[in-house]
């Protein structure tokens, strides 16, 4: 034993005096828990021994026993502090490897969750190899349909408690409708109109005095809306729910504008109310005669436009509403304008080559705007439509334009209109409707021409905004001829709204 060791051992002994000293003497632990702890730790590094006479005399030795818990199982280190029981019990469940086709399925999705994609993939392999059907468990399980809710209460669309003197299904109609938006329409029958949220939660509510208002005065409202513009009445449809349903299917509102003078059938001339220039019809044998033989007009007697109309509902058309959008009218607030391009050779010049012949392209314009007195206005110009629609008035119509701003209206002719029919249900021999007839002065005086146009419509929404051409003449008053010009290069008129040119009864295409 070399010194080092010597001075450690001699270091031992000292301070196992000094621990004696200092301690009072303690019973020595019982031989079996020692034995147990002992067992327990397993073999260990000793610290140094001590005589077996200084145990008999109760030192204490410097070597506790740890507690032993006999109620934790084995592993039981990972835990966190946090974690209970059915959590551990999930993670050994997703720890363990799937075996039916709904486990591979849902590893599957929990996979592809993780971005783990590969195996994802050959999960869901394995699972539709084992059950073709085991999406719809998986929906079974995780996504359970939801029972039938009860339908709401549907609420008071008159929620002010006046006296509703017109029941409000007598006036509303589906029919016409397609489906779906039939179905859709029927959720919008019980909703009332809302108003605006507070900004904030502590707001009051903004006043919506509409929201209180009676059905049967909101319908008045809408009826002096759709009078004044149809289109701004249609709009509102846009609003809310409730405006919706009322716009679409409130058939007193439709009824009137159907009936009326404003934009409705009323409003449409079905025989001659004036002479070509405009004049009241007179005893001159040119009022009401339909120009040459071949175009001589059935006499029909038929009632009235206002009752012709009423009688096509339901019989022709299911509503008022499907009978102004289908139903052919000629409309008043704006113009028809037909656009033409062709192209022709042009004159090849002697010191060039035929084949560098040039190539004129050539564009002119049709206008035709028809006024409530029956009267009309038609124009041929190479002008565009910025330079003629502001202009297109009776007032016009003259020589002496020279370099004035109108000066395109200097070759526009007054005529007069009226739609072919009307059909009315359960009688024969009456025209079939569809057809405009347009007489028109010619371009001298001895000329008269005539244009049969049919009316039909251009795009899904808007009807009644399109004239085809179906024939086009002239007619020679000094030799009772009739010649026909040629459609080759025409095109069908569009119509073109034109707010200026005003809505009133009275405007037969005078300025206010």
């Amino acid at each position: 034993m070399d010194s080092t060791e010597q001075e450690l051992e001699a270091f031992r002994q000292r301070w196992l005096e000094e621990v004696k000293r200092k301690q009072p003497a303690v019973a020595a632990p019982a031989p079996a828990k020692t034995t147990q702890a002992s067992s327990s730790k397993g073999p260990k590094n000793k610290g140094p021994d001590v005589p077996s006479h200084a145990r008999h005399h109760g030192e204490e030795i410097d070597e506790a026993a740890p507690h032993v818990y006999q109620d934790l199982g084995e592993k039981q280190h990972g835990r966190r502090l946090d974690e209970t029981s059915a959590q551990a019990a999930a993670a050994t469940a997703n720890s363990a490897e799937p075996q039916s086709a709904l486990e591979h399925y849902e590893k599957a999705v929990e996979k592809e969750s993780q971005g783990s994609l590969g195996d994802s993939l050959n999960l869901y392999r394995k699972a539709f190899k084992l059950d073709d059907g085991v999406h719809e468990k998986y929906k079974a399980k995780h996504f359970p349909a939801k029972p039938p809710q009860p339908k709401p209460k549907p609420q008071d669309p008159n929620p002010s408690g006046a006296p509703v003197t017109v029941p409000n299904t007598a006036h509303h109609s589906l029919d016409g409708l397609q489906p779906t938006l039939q179905s859709m329409l029927e959720d919008f029958s019980s909703l009332s109109i809302l108003g605006e949220e507070p900004p904030t939660d502590l707001s009051p509510q903004p006043p919506c005095p509409i929201a209180t208002t009676p059905e049967e005065i909101l319908v008045e409202i809408l009826e002096h809306v759709a009078v004044q513009d149809v289109a701004a009445f249609a709009r509102l449809a846009q609003v809310c729910r409730r405006l919706a349903y009322l716009v679409t299917t409130e058939e007193r509102v439709w009824k009137r504008i159907s009936l009326g003078h404003e934009f409705g059938f009323a409003a449409m001339h079905y025989t001659w109310s004036c002479q070509v220039d405009g004049n009241p019809l007179g005893d001159d044998d040119e009022g009401g005669y339909i120009l040459g033989p071949d175009f001589e007009e059935p006499v029909v007697a038929t009632p009235p436009p206002q009752n012709i109309t009423s009688l096509l509902v339901p019989s022709a058309y299911p509503t008022y509403r499907t009978l102004f959008r289908r139903r052919p009218r000629v409309r008043f607030n704006g113009c028809y304008i037909s656009t033409v391009n062709y192209t022709r050779p042009g004159a090849a010049s002697p010191m060039t080559l035929t084949w560098n012949s040039p190539i004129h392209i050539v564009t002119y314009f049709r206008y035709l705007r028809f006024l409530r007195d029956g009267t009309c206005i038609s124009l041929l110009t190479t002008s565009e439509p910025a330079d003629v629609v502001p202009y297109l008035y009776v007032e016009h119509m003259h020589k002496n334009h020279h370099s004035l701003p109108s000066a395109p209206m200097k070759d526009a002719l007054l005529g007069r209109w009226r739609l072919t029919g009307p059909e009315v249900p359960g009688v024969e021999g009456v025209e079939k409707e569809g057809t405009l007839e347009i007489e028109t002065a010619g371009a001298t005086p001895k000329y008269t021409y005539k244009m049969y146009l049919g009316v039909g419509s251009a795009g899904r929404a808007t009807k009644n905004n399109k004239l085809v051409w179906q024939g086009y003449w002239s007619y020679n008053r000094l030799t009772d001829d009739w010649a026909e010009f040629g459609l080759k290069n025409d095109r069908p008129f569009y119509w073109s709204r034109v707010k200026s040119y005003g809505m009133s009864w009275e405007e037969s295409g005078m300025k206010a």
